[in-house]
């Protein structure tokens, strides 16, 4: 039947489809490797893992079963187990027993069973739930919102080119935009279909889904008695400044707007400026503020400065009219927790992985800008660098012959008559270019482009799953990395460190059927104070009194 299998009843049912799904049934095991990963179960569930099984329905009848899949999706990522293939070189065995089970499943059947779940289309709903569950219960007043190119190095999609920062070059991608915590706590994210702007995401998709998640009774009731107030802020970068933009969403929605200021050109005098506390993601931080009330495009906003050490000027500006300059400095200054949320997002967790491979159509009515037009424009503006630079020739040479003798002026009339004729040629191409581009529109919908540039889409379904499961997996990590922070003291630098040394370490598992409790025994860790930050975790995580999932056995953790 395969390495690792040991429960040949339960397989052959399975294969004769008699069984819907195998029970997790433990045993007891020494040193089990990476058995650190079950210390984050209280922590997976707590963040919403088995809200899936409310929104999907069960799979196929066979040995796996929904639950099971999940926690081995959960246990690859948070064990840095980036990809179904990866799992050739784990042992099957061990992390087998992590799930009450024989063995993983083997890559095919992994994939086969991810695909069962991506085919229910409820990926979508999915996220919902989790995002309505996390704002629920955090209750935020402020959403960063930014973009994450994924970029795409494959042949199978035609897919629009666009800036990607990290790279400093335009190149084919899908954009991803997330919502998150001042903390870098991910919400929700949503994809891009082909090149819209950060402003038409925020407007038709982002907002309908944090309306939906933030509307109570007590919202409308204040928004009501104080015409000040705001639903909500929107902390988000320079790419979405449009003062129309925030009148908008404050006039429609009562939604704030908190972001970086531009065209800034006048600098305030220093004297100005006073020191004030306040946090950035989490720490009290003393800044230089100064704020003045700002008028653009008949819209009242507030711009805050910051005076670094340098002179330099932050301009930050603001639709929110009750909270304090110090509190919105700080809020504004915590945004590059959502950039170290996609750096350690992209190392740890392989964001930008696809799990499913293939292309589906996009909507065809969108409009775009004409590939054909680009393609004319980018030759006019060539063209016209080309006869800017021949024209520059032509004046040098007059001012350089002004004075020379007959022979030498004989021998520069030539050159300039051959500069003159590739100039008008260049002229004549421009003209003609010209002509065509005027000919061509500038906008077309997708459905009317040639069909060997027609743009298309990476499949998003699967991609939308796996983030709703890194989502969990990274919100659980955060959470025992907060409760070992409290009593470790270099927590800042090395608390991570600890979660991921804990989730590698080995461990005992020791289930006692009749007592209907599992004990769960770390092994050592590399230091003495990690050791102490585990004792600690262990007995807040014995009292969370967690079952695990799929059967009546509550989880008491220990160390060796």
């Amino acid at each position: 039947m395969g390495i690792a299998t040991t429960r040949e009843t339960d397989r052959a049912a399975a294969s004769l489809g008699m069984l819907q799904h195998a029970e997790p049934t433990f045993t007891h095991a020494n040193s089990v490797c990476n058995a650190g990963v079950l210390f984050l179960i209280p922590a997976l569930i707590s963040s919403g893992l088995l809200k899936a099984t409310n929104v999907y329905s069960q799979l196929r009848k066979g040995y796996y079963g929904l639950v099971s899949i999940l926690l081995v999706l959960s246990f690859m990522l948070l064990s840095r187990i980036k990809s179904p293939e990866q799992l050739k070189t784990c042992k099957v065995g061990e992390l087998g027993k992590l799930l009450g089970l024989d063995r993983v499943p083997e890559v095919k059947c992994l994939r086969s069973k991810i695909e069962q779940i991506v085919n229910q289309k409820k990926a979508t709903e999915f996220n919902q739930a989790l995002s309505q569950e996390w704002i629920d219960k955090e209750d935020p007043l402020f959403f960063y919102i930014d973009g994450h190119v994924r970029v795409y190095h494959g042949h199978l999609a035609n897919l629009p080119k666009r800036y990607v920062s990290r790279e400093k070059l335009c190149l084919a991608g899908t954009t991803e935009f997330w919502v998150n915590n001042e903390l870098g706590m991910p919400y929700l994210m949503v994809t891009s279909e082909l090149n819209e702007k950060l402003k038409e995401i925020i407007l038709n998709q982002i907002i309908p889904a944090l309306l939906r998640d933030t509307q109570s009774p007590d919202t409308q009731k204040m928004l009501d008695d104080d015409k000040d107030a705001a639903r909500f802020t929107l902390v988000f970068d320079r790419e979405a400044y449009d003062v129309p933009f925030f009148k908008l969403l404050w006039d429609t929605f009562r939604i704030a707007v908190l972001t970086y200021n531009k065209a800034v050109k006048d600098v305030w005098p220093e004297t100005d400026f006073n020191y004030f506390t306040t946090k950035v993601i989490g720490k009290e931080v003393l800044m230089k503020l100064c704020e003045k009330p700002l008028e653009r495009d008949g819209l009242t906003m507030r711009e805050i400065r910051k005076l670094s050490e340098n002179g330099h000027q932050t301009s930050i500006v603001t639709t929110m009219r009750q909270a304090s300059k110090e509190l919105l400095a700080g809020k504004m200054f915590s945004r590059w927790s959502q950039e170290n949320f996609f750096r350690y997002m992209v190392q740890d967790y392989d964001l930008d992985r696809s799990v499913e491979y293939g292309v589906e159509e996009v909507n065809q009515e969108m409009q775009i800008v004409n590939p054909s037009y680009k393609i004319l424009d980018y030759r006019i503006k060539k063209l016209r660098e080309k006869a800017a630079r021949i024209k520059a020739k032509l004046f040098n040479g007059i001012e350089d012959n002004l004075d020379t003798d007959i022979d030498t002026l004989k021998q520069y009339i030539e050159k300039q008559s051959s500069l003159h004729e590739t100039y008008s040629t260049y002229e004549s191409e421009i003209k003609s270019l010209l002509k065509d581009r005027n000919e061509t529109p500038y906008y077309i919908k997708v459905k009317d482009m040639p069909k060997e540039l027609k743009f298309n889409k990476l499949k998003t379904e699967s991609k939308l799953f796996m983030n709703a499961i890194r989502m969990i997996c990274y919100r659980a990590e955060t959470a025992v990395a907060n409760i070992l922070a409290l009593h470790y003291s270099r927590s800042d630098e090395e608390i991570r460190m600890v979660v991921k040394e804990i989730i590698k370490s080995d461990a005992d598992m020791i289930p006692d059927y009749d007592s209907k409790v599992m004990v769960v025994r770390l092994h050592t860790l590399s230091t003495p104070r990690a050791n102490l930050a585990a004792n600690n975790l262990c007995e807040f995580l014995t009292e969370t009194e967690t079952l695990y999932p799929g059967t009546e056995l509550r989880l008491i953790y220990e160390m060796v």
